[in-house]
């Protein structure tokens, strides 16, 4: 996707090692947020630490609004375009055996398996950390294996005098605005992750050692693999042949594995499911954060009594995922997630700027310098999230803009004025609430009470 629109391998290598760099700059800010607020949580806890003290209104509305667009809305979306690409990988090398399937009964038949891979993972993060975490570590090799092949095929293929592709450098760049900022848009998607270790800071030991280690380590590394990947697929490839392709690994892999090809797909195939299963997981946790701090409702700051994973939380974010399957296409909901990402980093950015002068004077283990990283990352979000608009008006942005606006009308009733709608405070209700709350404290433990509208909790 990103070929497409840089229109040229030189240009499309140069915007992969520029979405590198730009990961990593923002990666060291989000390393000095993490060690300054060592919460877990992530933007969350940032936007609290930074501006809730502010202003009674305005000051805890962009945690909220950042509790409720990562948790209703961006990470259920990220989550679908990942388990979408892995059904499209399980399907890819069985297409030539179902050619004469319609178009539409094989897009049915990638969402119904993208569907039963959802299942899987939010069970996997429902019943154990354990699990999770062997599950993870089994397919973090299978996507190493499978890059190692791909970037190994690539040389062999340099060295074997494909050039042809590669030689033709920067012929048919597209350097429109709109060209330029969706290309960023989808060679960053892959980078995404780099805030994600901030979200569980206090699950990590010596978090102002290994954060910033991990960070220096694998950002640069997974660029690397990301570059060299891409160079493989031009050396092999031509620019139609991967623009057109739905699977560019698996169309790589029949060109330079013969019999051998479904070890690409199934490597990509395990990577995409590890990926989707580590942002469910991460994205369980602020939701069981904004549950304990009363931004979400109050079921969701409740942890399971045997299992002690946030159980509501990882059904919550099953249920929405599945409604963007069978809802969304990938390109439309990597633009769609993107434009909010990139929102949301723009103001951690802000958040950062601003707790370097409420708290100056705290002590730090770990500061970036210059200040000129913050205020490059605010530029690079307002580019990609402005630039899409201003071109090409499309209605998904306004979507994206229209959720957090919906989170506005949500958060001044309900979190601001504490508003009780008598509906749901009704007797009837009451005792349902009552019963319900009493039978789920013998499956949940329950963090801290005084969540969102306590009345609200299973009362409907």
């Amino acid at each position: 996707m990103a070929l497409e629109q840089a229109g040229s391998v030189g240009f499309c290598l140069i915007i992969w090692a520029t979405c590198g760099a730009i990961s990593l700059l923002g990666a060291l800010c989000f390393a000095e947020l993490g060690l300054l607020v060592p919460r877990s949580g992530a933007e969350y806890v940032y936007f609290q630490e930074a501006f809730g003290s502010l202003h009674k209104f305005w000051g805890p509305l962009p945690s909220f609004l950042c509790s409720w667009v990562y948790v209703v809305v961006l990470r259920p979306a990220e989550v679908a375009v990942i388990i979408m690409a892995f059904a499209q990988y399980v399907c890819q090398p069985f297409e030539i055996y179902i050619a004469g399937i319609e178009a539409e009964s094989m897009d049915l038949a990638k969402k119904f398996i993208a569907v039963l891979a959802l299942a899987l993972l939010t069970y996997v993060n429902f019943i154990s950390v354990k699990l999770f975490v062997r599950v993870q570590n089994v397919f973090t090799v299978s996507k190493l294996l499978a890059c190692v092949v791909i970037v190994v095929s690539g040389v062999y293929a340099i060295c074997a005098g494909n050039t042809e592709n590669i030689s033709q450098g920067f012929r048919g760049s597209n350097t429109s605005p709109k060209n330029v900022a969706l290309a960023f848009y989808y060679a960053l998607w892959p980078f995404d992750g780099w805030s994600t270790v901030t979200v569980v800071t206090e699950e990590v030991k010596k978090p102002e050692v290994n954060i910033l280690r991990s960070i220096l380590i694998a950002v640069p590394v997974v660029t690397a693999v990301y570059f060299m990947m891409n160079v493989a697929y031009m050396a092999v490839l031509t620019i139609p042949e991967m623009t057109s392709s739905p699977a560019v690994a698996v169309t790589f892999a029949d060109r330079m594995l013969g019999v051998m090809n479904f070890v690409i797909p199934l490597g990509v195939a395990l990577s995409t499911f590890g990926c989707a299963l580590s942002i469910q997981f991460s994205v369980t946790r602020l939701c069981y954060v904004a549950g304990r701090e009363g931004h979400m409702l109050e079921a969701f700051s409740y942890i399971h009594v045997r299992r002690l994973t946030p159980a509501p939380a990882v059904l919550l974010q099953g249920v929405l995922t599945f409604i963007f399957i069978v809802a969304g296409d990938i390109a439309s909901l990597i633009d769609f997630a993107s434009f909010l990402i990139w929102m949301f980093y723009g103001i951690a950015m802000v958040a950062l700027l601003v707790m370097r002068r409420t708290k100056k004077d705290e002590k730090r283990s770990y500061k970036v310098v210059p200040l000129l990283f913050p205020v490059f990352i605010i530029f690079v979000s307002l580019f990609l999230c402005l630039v899409p608009i201003i071109t090409d008006p499309s209605p998904r942005y306004f979507i994206a803009l229209v959720l957090v606006a919906l989170g506005t009308a949500v958060y001044i009733p309900l979190v601001f004025y504490k508003v009780r709608p008598r509906w749901m405070v009704s007797q009837p209700y009451v005792l349902v609430h009552r019963m319900a709350v009493h039978d789920l404290e013998h499956l949940f433990l329950h963090t801290q009470h005084g969540g969102l509208v306590s009345g609200l909790v299973l009362s409907r």
